[in-house]
């Protein structure tokens, strides 16, 4: 049985983060991904393999290249432990939002 990390010990290192908004935006190689990081090649391989290993991103051959994909479908976890939170921020900014106008009318 293959184990799979932990989605959410993966997006806690910050270059995985900045790994997987690089990749938000377009696929890349890891080569051109290792090229904005000050970071040896191999260390940036390493967290691209958390993340692959997470199912965050995917990978696609293109002849003798591998480039990289973000895997909408594996920031699922994510996204579903964070919508409470931001439905309860939503709703005390939308409280907040009424208090501040009756309080400017008032004026």
């Amino acid at each position: 049985m293959k184990l799979r990390r932990d989605v959410f010990q993966a997006i806690a290192d910050p270059t995985r983060r900045a790994i997987i908004s690089l990749l938000a935006i377009q696929a890349l190689t890891p080569t051109a991904i290792a090229d904005n990081f000050e970071s040896s090649r191999q260390t940036i391989s390493k967290h691209i393999q958390i993340l692959a290993e997470c199912e965050i991103l995917f990978q696609e051959q293109k002849g003798r290249e591998i480039y990289y994909h973000l895997n909408p479908n594996g920031m699922k976890d994510i996204a579903e432990f964070i919508d409470p939170f931001r439905k309860f921020w939503d709703e005390r900014f939308n409280e907040l939002e009424t208090v501040m106008k009756n309080y400017q009318s008032k004026r």
